[in-house]
């Protein structure tokens, strides 16, 4: 709980730095926060030494500074890690980022969401699914598709903090559950 609540502060002051020079500024930030997530995703050995408090904050920084060298990180972004690793906050730079791209995401009226099938949809079908979702939210979608053969028919559709279940997995189980009442 208490690294979403330092995730989000940070994450909405450097949101707001961006929306005061412009909405390319802010996409741009944005950009350069996933890219250095990225990084730290493939190499999970660097969110243990920006956690661990043993560890010097100079040296966190020389680390910090390589990778934001090599991903062209803008000025911006590099004073905000700077600034991260002075206050010991370099270890939540992945909740940051996440905080950060859903805010930039809240601003584009952009939703993320999963939908899991028993079997690969064809293009045509994703698309077809999106457009009726978007048409139905009233939102720009972005789905990520996903295989489960124990959906055994149907679709969950995982949208923001959201369930729809409309599998046949779910169908049978309140099918079961009415018969074990007796209704």
């Amino acid at each position: 709980m208490r690294q979403q609540v330092i995730a989000k502060r940070y994450a909405r002051a450097l949101f707001a730095i961006g929306q005061e020079i412009g909405d390319a500024e802010l996409k741009a930030y944005g950009d350069e926060l996933a890219a250095l997530a990225d990084v730290l995703r493939g190499a999970p050995q660097l969110i243990t030494i920006f956690s661990n408090p043993i560890i010097k904050t100079e040296d966190k920084k020389g680390i910090a500074k390589t990778i934001l060298g090599k991903i062209g990180a803008g000025t911006t972004v590099s004073n905000f890690c700077m600034f991260l690793a002075d206050k010991g906050r370099l270890g939540y730079f992945l909740e940051i980022q996440q905080y950060f791209a859903t805010l930039l995401d809240q601003k584009e009226g952009i939703l993320r969401g999963k939908v899991v099938t028993a079997i690969d949809l064809a293009s045509t079908k994703q698309e077809a699914i999106k457009s009726e979702l978007e048409k139905q939210l009233d939102q720009t979608l972005v789905l990520e598709y996903e295989q489960d053969e124990s959906v055994l028919g149907g679709l969950v559709l995982k949208v923001g903090d959201k369930v729809y279940d409309a599998s046949l997995r779910a169908q049978l189980d309140q099918m079961k559950e009415t018969i074990k009442r007796g209704e």
